[in-house]
């Protein structure tokens, strides 16, 4: 059974070597193992929220396209997109609001924070609090649930985002059906952290990050060396675990190279050489990413194309599921009805497949026009294989089709068992797929 995974970063700024240790390089490691379907997008709506200078959004969107797929990312192995280019997205946001009580996100930590520094300051609580800081819970809830992943990757501090998902979900289950699969957070405990030139973890709102791609290796070897080390001498034994440069090095190092360099320092290596050896290491892993990168930045239509074919691919998945959200709350298309009563009659009767995941596996259930459940399938391993059988049922139109046994209906599929019911109820089963097949 392949396990969705889901991730995003948010196109603010220009990203750095802390964004590619913590987030984009394990994720690309992700992508590639076997059993994941990896889904990894440019959170550009969330943008808006931190930043309102559009000519950095719109570098920003540029810089880390050109950073995921310079750093390796196969497009064909992951669906890479904007998530502006997804219209379900914002959709599915609205139709959650509707659904999200807004005590939930009176407890979120974002706005929370932002009343506490407004209450040291001493005004107004919700002064410069917009409805995209307020709602943005609900906004990635969105990202998450439209394409039901099944793993969230996140830092420590977007737990409590992927908590709301979950409960968001659940809310609109309990009122309109099984329809959300409830997202499972997963903490990159083994992913490194890196700190910055400062000793603060490594962000652009300490301004004191290591630069990536952007800049020349003259550049990246004038950043090292701004690196903040203690007053040790040359010859003088090192605590190589509290250096910022030994834990910048042993994110990027094989376990030999990192058992070497921890061993100089301790023997009294100076800092300047320790300083050589991080460019040394760090310039030899992304000498030939920033090439790719100057080249794709140089090919902007070759992104564009990319993404666009990212974003097609993608809603082939959101499309679909939008479809049933509508459908589940009511947003469903009108159909013409013939003016004879017998035409009418039929066209009333009208049920629906629910799918829905247990931890066993995926199954689906299907209901007549009155929401009586006529049938729960087998359990299936991939999702795939639950529709794959849902739509065979689906075309099923005689007896004949189904393999009674006594009092038991199976229904079966190339030799496997699908679901089955008792034998007494399959006028009424074919008579619901008969309805629904119908305009």
């Amino acid at each position: 059974m392949s396990t969705r995974i889901l991730t995003g970063i948010t196109t603010s700024g220009i990203p750095h070597l802390g964004n590619y240790a913590g987030a984009i390089q394990p994720a690309i490691q992700m992508s590639r193992q076997t059993g994941n379907d990896a889904f990894f997008f440019m959170a550009d709506y969330h943008a808006l929220v931190k930043c309102d200078d559009p000519e950095r959004v719109a570098r920003s969107r540029q810089a880390l396209a050109a950073t995921w797929l310079a750093a390796g990312l196969d497009t064909d192995k992951a669906t890479f997109y904007r998530q502006s280019d997804i219209p379900e997205i914002p959709e599915l946001n609205w139709i959650l609001s509707c659904v999200t009580s807004k005590g939930l996100m009176n407890r979120a930590h974002a706005y929370k924070a932002a009343q506490d520094q407004n209450a040291a300051k001493g005004i107004e609580l919700d002064d410069g609090v917009t409805m995209g800081l307020y709602c943005y819970p609900v906004l990635m809830s969105a990202d998450i649930l439209i394409f039901n992943a099944n793993k969230v990757p996140v830092g420590r501090d977007q737990v409590q985002h992927l908590e709301m998902a979950r409960d968001i979900a659940q809310r609109f289950n309990h009122m309109y059906g099984e329809t959300f699969v409830l997202p499972e957070v997963q903490i990159a405990e083994n992913v490194a952290i890196l700190p910055g030139l400062d000793g603060r973890k490594m962000s652009k709102s300490y301004d004191n990050t290591i630069p990536l791609f952007e800049s020349s290796e003259a550049e990246l070897k004038a950043a090292i060396m701004r690196i903040v080390t203690d007053s040790r001498q040359p010859g003088e034994p090192k605590d190589a675990e509290s250096s910022m440069i030994f834990q910048i090095y042993k994110g990027f190092a094989s376990d030999a190279q990192t058992t070497a360099l921890k061993a100089e320092l301790e023997r009294g290596m100076g800092w300047g050489d320790a300083k050589n050896a991080l460019f040394t290491l760090l310039n030899d892993h992304l000498a030939p990413m920033r090439d790719r990168y100057q080249d794709l930045l140089s090919r902007p239509d070759d992104i564009e194309d990319i993404l666009l074919a990212g974003a097609a691919k993608a809603r082939q998945h959101t499309e679909p599921l939008m479809e049933r959200v509508r459908d589940a709350v009511g947003l469903r298309k009108a159909k013409r009805v013939a003016v004879s009563a017998p035409a009418e009659k039929k066209a009333a009767r009208k049920g629906r497949f629910v799918s829905f995941r247990e931890e066993e596996g995926f199954r689906f259930r299907l209901l007549d026009a009155a929401g009586t459940e006529l049938l729960v399938s087998e359990v299936f391993a991939d999702p795939r294989q639950a529709g794959m059988a849902q739509k065979a049922l689906a075309a099923l139109n005689s007896r004949n089709q189904f393999e009674v046994a006594g009092d038991e209906a199976l229904v079966v599929v190339e030799g496997a068992k699908v679901a089955s019911l008792p034998a007494a109820e399959l006028d009424a089963l074919l008579e619901t797929l008969e309805g629904m097949r119908a305009e």
